[in-house]
């Protein structure tokens, strides 16, 4: 993984094995490259016979779709993989949303989403009192699976708020300015003129003060590491994370008085 963990099957998946799932993840990721599995097709065939649901993280709704396992279904998914999603999956409503639950086929576009997703199924199985105490158990009161979406609270028009979503989604893996241009379906002075016109500042800069301040709530509410912090905010080195957390809050991320102990 992006953060170094290695996890190594115990055995092969077989249709046996999956007849006995509530639930098969596909998880993708940034190096999960996009190839049809026949193997693959098959075992999703027997969950969905079996009764089980389906997910999908980052790039796993590629895989469903591409088994036609979406046909019908609304569903989330990097915004990097939105376009071949589309193309294979024609019967498919793909959404720049987070994460999406219908009904038996649950997909999520970037980590946070997954949390949200895994609690709402969760949820629709035992109840919110459930999902309540594992929230409390994590102590996710103020923590990054907790946070408020700034967009919430904008009165912005809806192409804006369409590309700060792209953004407050994409903090682990900052989108580049052409990549927001793609997904949003604008030109980078169309962009820039929206931040302009309607927040007084420029995307770039929006897009920083979203991971910088992130940051500083994750330092302040969660026990995670200087270094945990800065990949979960998409910088390149924690060096880097210093450089910006100081010129924006003039200290050091070491500095920052943290509120868990």
């Amino acid at each position: 993984s992006d953060l170094g963990l290695v996890i190594r099957p115990d055995e092969r998946l077989t249709p046996d094995a999956v007849c006995e799932l509530d639930l098969l993840v596909i998880c993708g990721g940034y190096r999960t490259p996009l190839r049809y599995n026949d193997e693959l097709s098959l075992l999703l065939e027997v969950a969905v016979e079996q009764g089980a649901a389906l997910a999908g993280i980052w790039n796993g709704a590629w895989f469903l779709g591409r088994a036609g396992q979406l046909d019908g279904y609304r569903c989330a998914v990097h915004p990097e993989h939105r376009p071949a999603v589309a193309e294979i999956a024609r019967l498919t409503h793909v959404t720049s949303e987070a994460y999406v639950v219908d009904r038996d086929r649950l997909t999520a576009s970037s980590p946070t989403g997954a949390f949200y997703m895994t609690l709402e199924w969760i949820r629709s199985l035992h109840g919110k009192s459930l999902t309540d105490g594992i929230e409390d158990i994590l102590a996710f009161e103020a923590s990054r699976f907790r946070r408020i979406k700034p967009m919430l609270n904008l009165s912005v028009s809806g192409p804006l708020r369409e590309v700060i979503n792209l953004m407050d989604v994409n903090l682990e893996e900052p989108l580049q300015m052409l990549d927001l241009c793609l997904y949003a379906g604008r030109s980078r002075r169309q962009i820039e003129r929206l931040f302009k016109d309607q927040l007084g500042t420029s995307p770039q800069r929006y897009y920083m003060d979203l991971r910088i301040t992130e940051a500083r709530r994750l330092l302040q509410h969660t026990s995670l590491s200087i270094v945990e912090v800065s990949v979960a905010c998409g910088f390149v080195s924690p060096s880097h994370f210093s450089k910006c957390y100081s010129a924006y809050f003039g200290h050091r991320p070491s500095k920052e008085i943290r509120l868990v102990k």
